[in-house]
């Protein structure tokens, strides 16, 4: 694979996420407040897209809230800084089996919902991106599967193509791109279309460079496509995708730290990022300028 560093690359900053960390760092947010303010100082340190999950406010676990994410949103899109917003759709899609001899009944954390209550939240807030985690997967824990079906990808994605949000397709192994280039041709999907390769997420694509290389020669020449590896990893996988011709992803939802024994926060993950984009002679793209070349167009929500 000939080397194709790209020369404008977008940063995203993942604000959240869904994972046990809200006990591991002081700095992870846990109300639309906190998630709002530190997607805002994550936009302002140069993240032109901010992946957003919602929490409840209280115990800090995940959430699929319709007033939550409505908080963040009307936050982030009141703030004097630009920032594209990406909501997560991937809560509403998890099996936790009863073990391996009682599979059934279903586990504690068990959280399976329709596609339209999948995307609810997208439809009332219309962000400019939502993301479309594109296959089923066994996760580190033993018994826990996340759960992505052809025909609830195509209901879902079909969802999100007709209230005009583009999705992000989260690709965690070269199936999932099988079968995201499936969907565009089925015209589920538009082309081009955007792809983030998750990395070393167990059990998918773990995060050595020859997976990397091949998870980027599976997506397509005019599709636009991010990566990002998890935990210690995460800064020298800004350098990887900027090399490999994509964008990148930082954020406290795949790492909380800055270096040995000093927590992160969002803004000094995307002040790294743009530095080590800039040290590799490339340029750090504005809002705008994403939005022109992915073809997003920013909305009102829907009125309440």
């Amino acid at each position: 694979m000939p080397l194709q560093m790209s020369k404008d690359v977008f940063i995203t900053c993942a604000v959240t996420g869904s994972g046990g960390t809200q006990d591991r760092s002081p700095h992870v947010p846990r109300s639309p407040q906190q998630i709002a303010d530190s997607a805002i100082d994550a936009a302002r340190a140069g993240a032109a897209i901010v992946h957003c999950h919602v929490r409840d406010p209280d115990s800090g676990a995940p959430s699929r809230r319709l007033d939550l994410y409505r908080e963040v949103t009307d936050r982030i899109r009141d703030a004097e800084v630009d920032v594209v917003l990406n909501l997560t759709a991937g809560m509403g899609g998890d099996i936790v089996f009863g073990g391996v001899e009682t599979p059934l009944p279903l586990g504690r954390g068990t959280d399976m919902v329709g596609a339209t209550e999948r995307v609810a939240h997208i439809a009332e807030c219309l962000p400019e991106l939502c993301t479309l985690d594109c296959g089923t997967m066994n996760f580190a824990e033993a018994d826990y599967v996340m759960t992505n079906t052809p025909g609830m990808l195509r209901a879902m994605g079909q969802m999100m193509t007709e209230l005009g949000v583009k999705p992000e397709i989260e690709a965690f192994d070269t199936g999932h791109l099988w079968f995201a280039k499936q969907l565009v041709e089925e015209g589920v999907l538009d082309s081009p279309a955007l792809v983030q390769l998750c990395m070393g997420v167990p059990w998918g694509a773990p995060d050595d460079l020859n997976t990397l290389l091949a998870m980027v020669n599976n997506v397509p020449n005019d599709w636009n496509f991010s990566a990002f590896a998890l935990g210690r990893h995460q800064m020298p996988y800004v350098a990887a995708s900027v090399l490999a011709g994509g964008n990148v992803r930082v954020g406290l939802e795949d790492n909380l730290w800055l270096g040995k024994g000093q927590l992160a926060t969002n803004a000094e993950l995307v002040e790294r990022a743009v530095g080590i984009v800039e040290n590799l002679g490339a340029r750090v793209m504005t809002p705008a300028e994403v939005r022109t070349r992915l073809g997003l167009t920013k909305r009102a929500p829907v009125a309440r």
